[in-house]
C-alpha cells in the first residue's frame, strides 16, 4: 500500500490534472493510436520508420539520446572508443559503454553529430537519460572522475546553445540541475515510487522518504526555472491495474505529469480506466 502522505500528497501542491498525458516507447512499433493522445512522447531515434503519424495535435516528440553511456549498437561507438572517450560498462547494462563528459571527442558527437541527426528526422527536441552516471562516477572516484558533473551541465549548456529552439528533458541528473534548470523544459523523476529491482527480479513499492528526495530536488528545479514541467516515470506490472492507478494518482496528487511503464519501456501502455 502507498504511503498515507503520498496518498493525499503535499499540503497547497496542485493536482495535476488527468487529461495531460505523455509516454515513452523504445520500441520499434509505437501504437499510433496512443501516441497520438500523448502531449509528450519520448521515441528511440535510430528505428527506421516515419515519426510524422505518431504526432497529435500540438505534440511533442523528443529523441532518446544517452549523455552518461554509449550502447554498443550505436554507430558512433568505435569512433568513440578509439578517441579514449568510454570508459567501463554499465553493470546492470553490460551492453552499454559508460562515457567520458569530459572529453571533447564525446562532446563534439553529442552536439555536431547525434543531436542534429535526431532532429533532421523532425524531433522537437532530445530526452537526456543516463546523466546520473556522471555523478556515480565522480562520488566513487572524485580524484579521477573530477569534473564530470559539471561537463554534463555544460554539455546540456552547449546543446542549447547551437539549438536554442528544441525541446529538452532531463531524466534525474540531479547533480547537474542547479546549473542546467534554466535550459530545459522537462525534468523526469524516474523510479519516484516504484522501481524495478534487479537482484530480486520483481516490481518493488519504494518507501515514502525515497519518493520525497526526489520531489524535493524536482520542485528545487522548479524553483529555479518555472516554466519546467515535473514528469514522473514509475515501473509495474501493467496486469496490476490497481497499483498501477494508484501510482498515476500518487505523482497527480502532488503536481506531478505521470507514466507508469514496464522496465523495457517497449511499447506504450494506457492508464487503467477509472
Amino acid at each position: 500500500m502507498l504511503g498515507l502522505t503520498a496518498m493525499l500528497g503535499v499540503r497547497g501542491q496542485a493536482t495535476a490534472p488527468a487529461d495531460w498525458r505523455w509516454g515513452v516507447d523504445y520500441g520499434a512499433a509505437t501504437d499510433p493510436v496512443l501516441a497520438r493522445a500523448c502531449r509528450v512522447l519520448v521515441l528511440e531515434p535510430d528505428h527506421a520508420r516515419p515519426i510524422a503519424p505518431l504526432r497529435g495535435a500540438g505534440g511533442i516528440l523528443l529523441g532518446y539520446v544517452s549523455f552518461g553511456e554509449v550502447e554498443r549498437q550505436r554507430p558512433y561507438v568505435a569512433a568513440l572508443d578509439a578517441a579514449g572517450a568510454l570508459l567501463a560498462p554499465n553493470p546492470h547494462w553490460p551492453d552499454a559503454r559508460m562515457a567520458d563528459l569530459r572529453h571533447p571527442a564525446w562532446r563534439a558527437a553529442v552536439v555536431d553529430t547525434i543531436v542534429p541527426a535526431i532532429l533532421a528526422q523532425g524531433f522537437d527536441g532530445i530526452f537526456i537519460d543516463t546523466l546520473d552516471n556522471a555523478e556515480a562516477m565522480e562520488t566513487r572516484d572524485p580524484a579521477t572522475m573530477k569534473g564530470m558533473v559539471a561537463a554534463g551541465a555544460a554539455l546540456i549548456a552547449a546543446v542549447r546553445a547551437r539549438f536554442p529552439g528544441i525541446r529538452i528533458m532531463l531524466n534525474r541528473g540531479y547533480a547537474a540541475l542547479p546549473q542546467a534548470a534554466r535550459r530545459i523544459d522537462y525534468v523526469l523523476g524516474e523510479a519516484m515510487a516504484s522501481r524495478w529491482n534487479f537482484a530480486t527480479k520483481r516490481y518493488d513499492l519504494l518507501s515514502d522518504d525515497d519518493w520525497r528526495w526526489q520531489a524535493t530536488r524536482l520542485r528545487a528545479a522548479r524553483a529555479a526555472n518555472p516554466a519546467l514541467e515535473l514528469m514522473t516515470l514509475d515501473y509495474w506490472d501493467p496486469a496490476d491495474t490497481r497499483q498501477v492507478a494508484a501510482l498515476y494518482a500518487r505523482e497527480r496528487a502532488a503536481g506531478f505529469r505521470p507514466y507508469v511503464s514496464t522496465l523495457a519501456l517497449d511499447r506504450l501502455i494506457a492508464e487503467p480506466r477509472a
